[in-house]
């Protein structure tokens, strides 16, 4: 490191955010992660003993991806490069590549290279890695938000261990509040800071599980509110309340967040707790999704898991999705939980669901010569000599408008593909189907 670096570090050290200043410089200072950083953990163990294997950390944004890198530079005897792939490319790899070659030839010595956003990269430039992380001229430590099984070339996951951190609890965002408030000589102690329970437990909460944004928060907050006359800083929750334009929601409208959330929407509707439905419904609207994508996945549910048990669900989310369509948002939001509460507590039946996915298996997978010759069209000149439409009986001369006949090709008959439910308006219409059919065996 010549001047002008080491110049440049310290101009960092100073003058960094709060989040960067306080980071974790050893595994013992890192809050959250136990499933994987317990003592006595693999990977925790690696660590430790400078042992580590390519890795890739999957998790939402300040849970410690980053972190954990830096600890692992601070801590391992391995040359530590880091690049960012927003910013990054291939001739940066190229470079890094051929001192890691130099360096492990001549010294003996490992090269970790630390690729944050590792999915920014394109397929040509994470092929690119391969080969040298397979024959360990580089260990690889990638860092990424969005699930690394689809953004990340499998053969690199291959060689890699993936390691998924979760958003922190409470309790750790406090503890990391508690440091960035107390610690003078990396976080904000020399301004003799105090926060009150309540701001405490607001910001804690606030954050949902991001540390980056606790301590945005509680950096902005001692720079900008004066001292009182005891000289310290008094945090209270309406100060924090100002540092903060609004609730982090894990969601991301292309990543893993969206698609949990709208299985556990679903699944909701489907197991008829409005409650849980009517939250996730919240929770998509609060996080910007497009209600025309809501509206759309509650008619796909109420026809699929509602059914015919209750014949109106499907009418009452059309009407939401076209009430969605006329008046947008904020309204929308109304006609949209009208529709999701009404679809939740309906009683539910797939019947239908099978009874298609049945029909066209056997579409699929039987061969069928012909329709049964009295259901062909019969509304021709020489029908008859074809024997086409004869011997048809119409059903509305018939006693409560049935009759029975062979309607199914001859090789189905007997396949039944829809079993009606027992459940809302479907157990009438298997009822009155089963009571139909016994009639006309009993004659």
């Amino acid at each position: 490191m010549d001047l002008f670096e080491y110049a440049h570090q310290n101009k960092i050290k100073e003058e960094a955010p709060l989040a960067y200043r306080i980071r974790p410089r050893t595994l013992d200072e890192v809050m959250g992660q136990k499933h994987i950083l317990s003592e006595g953990s693999h990977l925790y163990r690696s660590i430790q003993a400078d042992k580590l294997s390519s890795v890739i950390f999957f998790g939402p944004s300040g849970t410690g991806k980053t972190t954990l890198a830096r600890v692992i530079a601070n801590t391992t005897s391995a040359d530590f490069k880091q690049i960012n792939a927003t910013v990054a490319g291939k001739k940066d790899m190229v470079d890094i590549v051929e001192e890691a070659k130099v360096t492990r030839g001549a010294y003996g010595r490992k090269t970790i290279l630390f690729i944050d956003e590792i999915h920014r990269f394109n397929k040509a430039q994470q092929d690119y890695l391969l080969p040298f992380v397979e024959d360990g001229t580089i260990i690889l430590i990638g860092a990424t938000t969005e699930n690394p099984y689809f953004e990340v070339n499998r053969a690199l996951i291959s060689r890699s261990t993936v390691y998924e951190l979760k958003p922190l609890d409470k309790e750790d965002i406090r503890q990391i509040i508690l440091t960035a408030l107390n610690d003078k000589e990396r976080g904000m102690g020399a301004y003799n800071p105090v926060i009150d329970d309540d701001a405490m437990e607001f910001l804690s909460d606030f954050a949902g599980g991001d540390a980056r944004m606790a301590l945005n928060a509680i950096e902005l907050a001692v720079l900008t509110t004066s001292p009182s006359k005891d000289k310290k800083i008094h945090l209270t929750v309406d100060i924090l309340a100002e540092c903060v334009q609004k609730k982090n929601v894990r969601y991301d409208k292309d990543g893993d967040n969206h698609y949990d959330t709208i299985s556990a929407f679903i699944k909701s509707m489907r197991g008829s707790d409005p409650d849980a439905a009517v939250y996730y419904l919240a929770k998509m609207i609060y996080a910007g999704e497009d209600v025309n994508f809501i509206a759309r996945r509650i008619m796909i549910c109420a026809a699929e898991d509602v059914g015919n048990a209750d014949p109106r669900a499907l009418q009452v989310a059309v009407a939401a999705q076209q009430a969605v369509h006329v008046l947008g948002m904020p309204e929308a939001r109304i006609p949209l939980c009208q529709a999701v509460t009404y679809v939740a507590c309906a009683p539910k039946s797939n019947a239908a669901v099978m009874a298609i996915d049945e029909a066209l298996e056997a579409v699929k997978t039987t061969s069928i010569k012909t329709v049964p010759p009295h259901l062909q069209d019969a509304h021709y000149k020489g029908h008859e000599d074809l024997g086409r439409g004869m011997d048809y009986k119409y059903a509305h001369e018939y006693p409560e408008h049935y009759v029975e006949q062979q309607y199914l090709p001859d090789e189905l008959v007997g396949r039944k593909f829809y079993n009606p439910g027992v459940l809302g308006y479907e157990k009438q219409m298997k009822e009155r189907i089963e009571r139909l059919r016994s009639r006309n065996k009993d004659k």
